[in-house]
């Protein structure tokens, strides 16, 4: 989600055992298994479930934004925009001037021409090298936003962006219901991201309007890859290689965020004027799993 904006590399050293023999020995060299390596982790084994939200009481496992934000946009956060009914999140976009805080770094006033709204989980997620914890599943359901200038995404990351990462595991344009991107993000230090999207935005066009109904995104995240599903459908792994520093990943933490944008850096050259007034971005509900 973020445009304007250590090396954790994973070794496994295999230690052979070997005999030292007198001169004249003639006894053979065998080679003992290492009753210390690890059982081979099996590929099938069950998903467990450690944190969910189905939207049906209210968002106390989140943290909801009430400001401005960045790369552009035109949209402010706030509270109210977050509506609760019969076990669905609604993220209402309106068309309204107001004035407020900049972004949550500056609180300095700016003239915002929407308001919108957004929501990162309290608990952060992440994979690692602990027991049960080698890889971790992102899941949500939801019906996209429609019209131009909507931008929705349901992503994560960690704080100070972008030194624990960020992955957009869905970016969609209202105004091209059947295609949506995903995207990375990662640097040493921050607001100072060493990512190029030239070697991770990826698009996914799909053959559904992802506006017209509720449809389930996902990501698997391991110590080497990054899966990105949409309804059960495998579409594209990103492979750790040095460029996307994937590898840099592993081991941190990220909070998950659901919001919808408007305009900015996503929109290159349009005006706000030829924005949809009003959309809705709806959520069924959103689940992590790890083993």
């Amino acid at each position: 989600m973020y445009i304007y904006p250590i090396l954790f590399a994973i070794f496994f050293s295999f230690v052979g055992c070997s005999d030292s023999s007198g001169e004249n020995a003639t006894d053979p060299i065998v080679d003992v298994p290492d009753a210390t390596d690890p059982e081979p982790i099996d590929p099938n084994r069950p998903w467990n479930l450690i944190w969910e939200d189905n939207f049906d009481s209210d968002l106390s496992q989140w943290n909801s934004w009430e400001s401005g934000a960045f790369n552009n946009e035109v949209q402010y956060y706030r509270p109210e925009q977050l509506l609760l009914q019969d076990g669905i999140l609604t993220i209402d976009v309106q068309r309204e001037t107001i004035t407020g805080a900049n972004n949550p770094n500056d609180a300095s006033p700016k003239e915002f021409q929407y308001v919108s709204g957004r929501i990162e989980s309290k608990t952060t997620f992440g994979p690692s090298n602990g027991t049960g914890e080698l890889e971790y599943r992102f899941m949500a359901r939801i019906k996209m936003p429609a019209g131009n200038g909507m931008w929705p995404a349901f992503w994560s990351y960690g704080d100070p962006w972008p030194t624990k990462g960020e992955i957009d595991i869905i970016e969609a344009r209202g105004n091209i219901p059947m295609q949506f991107s995903s995207n990375i993000f990662y640097g040493t230090e921050p607001g100072i991201p060493i990512t190029d999207n030239a070697n991770t935005v990826v698009e996914h066009e799909v053959e559904v309007d992802i506006t017209a109904d509720f449809h389930t995104y996902e990501l698997i995240w391991t110590s080497n890859s990054l899966q990105i599903f949409f309804d059960d459908e495998l579409l594209h792994t990103y492979n750790a290689n040095p460029v996307n520093y994937i590898a840099s990943l592993f081991g941190q933490k990220q909070k998950i965020v659901l919001n919808t944008a408007v305009g900015g850096f996503f929109f290159p050259n349009s005006s706000p004027a030829s924005f949809a007034d009003t959309a809705e971005m709806q959520v069924d509900w959103v689940r992590v799993y790890k083993r």
